[in-house]
């Protein structure tokens, strides 16, 4: 495990542990974020810890042409009276994603420091966010990093506050990102729900030769 400076910089993802912590330290400025997310590595810490870079393997991610979409979802998305909107609301959406409260889950690991690293992303164009409303209010959502060049979204939070709202959400994102050729969703890590969703875990070397790849 390797202690950063301020000097911007990663080392090898393959020195990361076996529970797929490669450095602690650094900072959360705009710059390490990006140089982060391109090279495969994220940063996941609670409040009071010092920054935590993570590149796990295997590593879970979520193919655009494997998302399940069930019957019952299909039907909901045909008759829903949801709104549909992207990076119209960003920091609500965050917001939300750190408040609501999870099974399993004694807190939030989107600590202040993250939520602002993450709206000075959003300002410069590279967090992005999709918002699912009920006439004038959100009620489900999702954020993340949307890597251009890669063709890849590293999807860092999701959040409802009614049925299906985020599954409502993963399903505009996905086609959005399927018209613009994107490889793959970057979930980090497995969850059931996740892999309910069609998410599945790959190799790390995999998923970095996908990251890498110009194809």
């Amino acid at each position: 495990m390797y202690l950063l400076n301020h000097t911007l910089w990663f080392p090898n993802q393959k020195n990361a542990n076996e529970d797929g912590i490669l450095a602690i330290g650094g900072d959360l400025s705009i710059q390490r974020l990006q140089l982060a997310y391109e090279s495969g590595i994220f940063p996941w810490f609670s409040e009071g810890e010092p920054i935590i870079w993570w590149s796990p393997d295997p590593r879970m991610v979520l193919f655009p042409s494997e998302f399940k979409v069930s019957k019952s979802l299909r039907r909901t998305i045909a008759k829903t009276t949801f709104k549909i909107t992207f990076n119209e609301a960003f920091e609500e959406v965050i917001t939300s994603c750190a408040e609501i409260r999870r099974e399993g889950q004694g807190g939030t690991w989107i600590t202040s420091e993250m939520k602002d690293a993450y709206v000075a992303l959003h300002k410069k164009g590279i967090a992005q966010s999709v918002e699912v409303w009920e006439e004038d209010k959100i009620v489900g959502g999702i954020y993340g990093i949307k890597l251009e060049k890669q063709k890849v979204f590293c999807g860092e939070s999701m959040f409802a506050k009614k049925s299906d709202a985020s599954k409502i959400g993963l399903y505009f994102l996905v086609e959005q990102l399927k018209q613009a050729n994107y490889k793959l969703i970057d979930c980090q890590v497995y969850t059931p729900h996740l892999e309910g969703l069609g998410a599945r875990e790959i190799a790390r070397d995999d998923f970095l030769y996908i990251l890498n790849s110009k194809r």
